[in-house]
């Protein structure tokens, strides 16, 4: 992850509950119905559980509500100090998707919300190589993130960002490393998982990769 990510994340630290409960109409479709995504996500985790990009600690706070066993990564120091508010009693670490302590904890399933598509192609097969190595035999990966399906379903949302006059959705969804759904698909597989995909909103999905024997 670029650093120029980390200090996107640390000025978006503060009004970042504010813009995933709805409250920004340019990113209201983006985070539609944000809290059930997160209640599945967590119920699908298996403890222990490994989050990346934790951001104000909503998926590790239900994660914990739930009684299992979670160890979060964060890039942004801002970040890690709401989080940490909200969660006093979660196991939060600096670090990002390549680069996080190496823990001796075996770990039965990889969490993350909204947070992949900030690693290019080529770093997004570095970390499931990573995670592949980090997970116990059958483990999971279980991520919700905004995805395009084709070419065409991209252009197709940047023109009705463009259309609704939000433009600052358009520019990200034309600059940050958002992934085309067969291909992120085809990338787990190489890495020897399982994968399914499934559609949550206009611009979320639920990504689900199990780790072979």
């Amino acid at each position: 992850m670029g650093v120029e990510f980390v200090d996107l994340f640390d000025q978006w630290a503060s009004s970042y509950d504010d813009t995933v409960a709805g409250k920004d109409p340019e990113y209201r479709e983006v985070f539609e119905g944000y809290d059930s995504m997160l209640e599945e996500l967590a119920q699908l985790s298996v403890s222990p559980v490994m989050e990346f990009g934790v951001g104000t600690a909503n998926l590790t706070k239900k994660i914990i509500d739930q009684h299992k066993v979670v160890f979060g990564i964060e890039p942004s120091s801002e970040m890690r100090k709401i989080a940490k508010m909200k969660s006093p009693e979660a196991a939060i670490y600096a670090g990002d998707f390549l680069k996080f302590p190496k823990l001796q904890t075996p770990i039965r399933s990889i969490v993350s919300s909204f947070a992949f598509h900030h690693l290019n192609q080529e770093e997004k097969s570095a970390a499931i190589q990573m995670f592949h190595e980090q997970l116990e035999p059958q483990g999971k990966i279980i991520f919700i993130d905004t995805l395009f399906e084709n070419e065409a379903h991209k252009k197709q949302l940047i023109q009705q960002a463009e259309a609704d006059g939000f433009l600052n959705l358009a520019q990200d969804l034309q600059e940050e490393y958002y992934p085309y759904l067969e291909p992120l698909k085809e990338t787990f597989a190489a890495h020897g998982f399982e994968v399914s995909c499934k559609q949550l909103n206009k611009y979320a999905w639920l990504i689900q990769a199990t780790k072979g024997e």
